[in-house]
């Protein structure tokens, strides 16, 4: 990949889980860790991951919103995080994952961006090109989805002070401070003091996976900056997990900036989880334009959509895009906007622009 290739953000990957319970070495190239995986069938993704370290340098993916994420007595062990049988040790698994972050910095291969000053810092290392990405440590901002691990209100500002910058509240069905994708009510009382206190910290909003109650109920609660990680569109995919129309004209309005999720269930309707292909529905990286598109279309301008791509959230190439081989082919996105009337101004906004103005003006 070029270094004069646009420089890319990606809000939403879960790299800890991956290299924790997944037990994959980030350091290793995509392809390098199918090959450690040829033989294993635990996980249905084993030998079709497509996110590394050294593929989110290859694509110039200098910038992610890395997250932690264990879940509280979740039966259903294919989700994410799932099964733990205590909110203490949901807390200690996402302890372990916050070390595997630390021990990436320790040895120069990744960064954490807690402020203005690192952002800008880090940022000005990645638009050198005078100097290879191979040399640059990959930069995240530690985000939490599910807070089910939040033993109690005080373990968020523990959490704050080790550098969680983004949380959102909700995952998969049940938790402890809301429900999330496939229920439906409010927050908990929990999850009411737990936004405020979020609020009162500075910690971002994430509103991904928040039942269309708890979506309401926090953005009236939470008066701080807001975000939507890794959603897409209810008009094209009718699902609660999308955004309707009108959360849309919400969150534009509160500046937030929506990223796009390459989950091929979340990009087509009719495409059923671990169990169909996404070349049977013609799921390709030009699938997510149509999800932009649909966004540029409510709010007039390119300004509130982004990456947040999802593309380790325990799925590979057997529920990705069917022209992607590792996340390094996000970069391809760069010719198929332009080919449907993106400027080069928009590509910059999609790829980089969007994410830094919102965390500008988060840590102002």
């Amino acid at each position: 990949m070029s270094q004069s290739a646009p420089f890319i953000i990606d809000a939403h990957l879960d790299m800890s889980l991956n290299a924790i319970e997944w037990n994959r070495d980030y350091r290793l190239s995509a392809h390098q860790i199918r090959e450690t995986e040829a033989e294993m069938s635990d996980k249905i993704d084993r030998a079709k991951g497509t996110v590394s370290l050294p593929d989110l340098r290859r694509g110039n993916i200098g910038l992610v919103v890395a997250t932690q994420i264990a879940r509280f007595n979740q039966s259903n062990g294919n989700l994410p995080g799932a099964g733990w049988n205590s909110p203490e040790q949901a807390w200690a698994m996402t302890q372990a994952q916050r070390a595997w972050y630390e021990a990436m910095e320790d040895v120069g291969e990744m960064i954490q961006i807690r402020d203005r000053d690192g952002l800008e810092t880090h940022l000005a290392l990645w638009l050198d090109d005078t100097k290879p990405n191979d040399k640059k440590p990959v930069g995240y901002i530690l985000s939490l989805e599910g807070a089910d691990s939040i033993v109690k209100l005080s373990y968020l500002e523990k959490a704050y002070g080790y550098g969680l910058r983004a949380l959102g509240p909700a995952h998969y069905s049940t938790g402890r401070y809301a429900p999330g994708t496939g229920l439906s009510g409010p927050l908990t009382a929990q999850g009411r003091e737990l936004v405020r206190e979020m609020d009162r910290l500075g910690i971002i909003l994430d509103v991904t996976h928040l039942t269309d109650e708890g979506f309401t109920e926090a953005l009236a609660l939470y008066k701080g900056p807001v975000w939507a990680s890794h959603h897409n569109c209810r008009t094209l995919v009718p699902h609660q997990r999308q955004l309707t129309d009108d959360q849309i004209r919400q969150l534009t309005e509160r500046g937030a900036v929506i990223g796009g999720c390459f989950d091929a269930w979340m990009m087509k309707p009719g495409f059923t989880q671990r169990t169909s292909n996404p070349a049977h529905f013609g799921i390709t990286l030009e699938t997510i334009i149509d999800h932009y598109d649909h966004i540029c279309q409510l709010t007039g301008n390119s300004h509130h959509i982004a990456i947040g791509s999802d593309l380790d959230g325990t799925y590979g190439t057997e529920q990705s895009p069917t022209d992607l081989d590792t996340i390094a082919d996000l970069q391809n996105l760069t010719g198929l906007l332009a080919k449907r009337g993106y400027s080069e101004e928009d590509v910059a906004n999609i790829f980089s622009g969007n994410w830094l103005r919102f965390l500008r003006s988060a840590w102002k």
